[in-house]
């Protein structure tokens, strides 16, 4: 009898024991009802007391809250907040390279503009009504540059374009200064066989070519470059999130709701697991992410020294008229070499010996500009104060997307302590943190990832990264290497730089030293040319209003 008293009472104190300890868990769930309504779900769908958890798919099966229809909502809400601070941290990047491409681009348009306006003006104040007669051939230069800069060389080649600007100045140059001559087209291809050691216009085309090319390249690749960012951005942001994965930040985010333990958060070790498994394939954009980024900085430094598109595009009025003034110092000579090489030319019919300053137009005198009369800086800024918030910006986006993971498990929505949930309980979290990338997660404790199926989002964004990276590098050497798939042009043909080794160490001599304003042109005289390098002579429509001066210069020997 003693016996069965002492284990009917033991029995009833277990009995108490069990019901005292199950209470809690089938207590109201008003706390669940309102925080399961405020994620816009209907109140009705959480029981009123916690019931047991064996129709569960994700949480403990436990006495629970939640029911097997919730927990499916709830899935679904763990997938757009899983989704909603990457795509916020996306955004953000995106906005911000969006607006430094718009930045940049608009800069050098508008550098091109200036120049362009620039230049006419200068001339228009210097030659007048000759100028205006032939400014569409100026146009077309610049007209060349701008179609370069947006397209690239598929659809020009800027090599080319410059030779063909000089070649037709030249054989202008060369006619107006030797108008008693009349020269056939074969006569003027002679002078273009010689034009090598002619050297006309000095050493100006060829620091140009130098300065243009290495510019042009370098702000075009880099503009592409921002421009390319939000692009890889928003592919890759937007990869679609595996069931495994929505299934692991339901776990995470939701079951506390399902326990009633409404305000308790991730363990941050927990949230990071969760989160590297799925930023896998993300996570390994990083590696090629950060050596874009690398080029960027590099090519934004050649842009801040010898590749300044700004310091070529500012004065080129004053070098092209620099090039004239030598064209018009060495006209006797180069005619002369001319003439021994290509044979003496036959008189010009009807040549009238006498041409008055009156009859041309034109005064032959510069008129120096004042300093206000140079055009006002490029959209409101400077090359220098862009680069120097670019380039703080690429730092600041290197390694974004490996620590992804980190950014998200910050703040509100992890606790940092032991008083945690950690997957199943309100505990420490005991499991070690796997690293980044795909190639970790094959023994993540939280989330399922199959390793042997990278996103292929994702790889071929890694190749576009990788193919864009290969441009900037050649542009920093001064090389234009990129496929030219832009808005109008197609094709891979290079433009040359100048510039062969990696380290592109620039020549001191492709700087001009050019005066603020133009200096008052001189009487022509002999002086004696290097005959190494020049440019060569084509034929072509372009007319030079310039070389009226050397006419105005060259009547008195006429007379």
């Amino acid at each position: 009898m003693k016996t069965m008293l002492v284990f009917s009472t033991v029995y009833t104190f277990a009995v108490l024991f069990v019901s005292t300890t199950a209470e809690p868990k089938s207590t109201s769930c008003n706390e669940v009802r309102a925080a399961y309504s405020s994620k816009g779900f209907n109140s009705n769908d959480v029981p009123n007391k916690g019931i047991h958890g064996t129709h569960l798919k994700v949480c403990p099966q436990e006495y629970s809250c939640c029911t097997l229809e919730m927990e499916e909502k709830l899935s679904q809400q763990s997938h757009s907040d899983l989704k909603a601070p990457i795509s916020q941290l996306s955004t953000n990047l995106q906005s911000t390279f969006k607006q430094r491409h718009s930045h940049f681009d608009q800069f050098f348009r508008e550098l091109l503009d200036n120049a362009e306006r620039s230049l006419n003006d200068m001339f228009v104040r210097t030659y007048g009504k000759m100028y205006v007669q032939n400014a569409e051939l100026f146009k077309h230069f610049f007209q060349e540059l701008k179609r370069y800069y947006v397209s690239g060389s598929g659809v020009v080649n800027l090599d080319s374009m410059l030779s063909d600007f000089w070649e037709d100045l030249l054989e202008r140059m060369f006619r107006l200064v030797n108008v008693q001559y009349e020269f056939s087209d074969a006569y003027m291809e002679c002078v273009s066989r010689h034009t090598e050691q002619l050297k006309p216009f000095g050493d100006v085309p060829r620091k140009l070519r130098l300065q243009l090319t290495r510019a042009f390249v370098a702000a075009r690749t880099f503009t592409r470059g921002l421009a390319l960012m939000p692009e890889v951005v928003n592919k890759v942001s937007t990869v679609n999130v595996s069931p495994s994965c929505v299934r692991a930040t339901m776990k995470m985010m939701y079951c506390p709701y399902c326990s009633g333990q409404i305000s308790l958060k991730p363990c941050q070790n927990y949230c990071l697991n969760v989160m590297r498994g799925c930023l896998a394939n993300q996570a390994d954009l990083d590696t090629e992410w950060n050596n874009f980024l690398d080029a960027m900085l590099s090519l934004a430094e050649r842009l801040e020294g010898p590749f300044n598109f700004e310091s070529v595009m500012d004065p080129i009025d004053v070098k092209i008229s620099e090039a004239i003034m030598n064209m018009q110092e060495n006209s006797m000579q180069v005619s002369q070499k001319v003439f021994q090489g290509c044979g003496q030319p036959q008189p010009g019919k009807g040549f009238r010996s006498r041409r008055s300053v009156k009859e041309t137009g034109f005064t032959g005198r510069f008129r120096p500009y004042s300093p206000d009369a140079r055009p006002t800086t490029a959209a409101g800024t400077s090359l220098d104060r862009l680069t120097t918030d670019v380039k703080k910006k690429l730092k600041h986006a290197k390694k974004f997307w490996s620590t992804l993971p980190e950014t998200v498990c910050v703040g509100e929505r992890i606790t940092s302590g032991d008083d945690c949930w950690n997957g199943t309980a309100k505990s420490r979290y005991e499991s070690v943190v796997m690293g980044n990338g795909l190639a970790n997660q094959v023994s993540n404790p939280d989330v399922e990832v199959d390793i042997t199926k990278p996103d292929l989002v994702i790889r071929s964004q890694i190749a576009v990264l990788k193919e864009m990276t290969s441009w900037l590098k050649a542009a920093h050497s001064g090389n234009d290497i990129s496929s030219d798939q832009d808005e109008d042009g197609s094709g891979g043909e290079e433009s040359g730089s100048g510039c062969d080794s990696p380290s592109c160490e620039v020549d001191r001599d492709i700087y001009f030293s050019t005066m603020a304003t133009p200096i008052n042109p001189r009487l022509v005289k002999m002086v004696h040319q290097d005959t190494s390098g020049g440019v060569r002579v084509a034929h072509g429509s372009m007319a030079l209003a310039l070389s009226a001066l050397v006419l105005a210069l060259l009547a008195p020997h006429w007379r």
